[in-house]
């Protein structure tokens, strides 16, 4: 019985460092992709405000072609 034990306690302190160290990896991923995130919605919300002033300038240049 103590060898089984022993055996089972000796098996968790190799999963032990494995599983730090896949967290670390999995943490990191974590934050890359958070950074991504913020950094792709800063694009979208210039892309959209873009957008919003060339729809302002087009309709000002529809209504100058418009007559009188």
């Amino acid at each position: 019985m103590a060898k089984a034990l022993m055996g089972h306690v000796t098996n968790e302190l190799r999963t032990t460092p494995a599983m730090s160290v896949e967290n670390r990896r999995l943490r990191r991923r974590v934050e890359d992709l958070e950074s991504m995130v913020l950094r792709l919605q800063a694009d979208n919300d210039r892309l959209e405000a873009a957008a919003r002033e060339m729809a302002r300038e087009t309709a000002r240049a529809a209504q100058d072609l418009q007559p009188a």
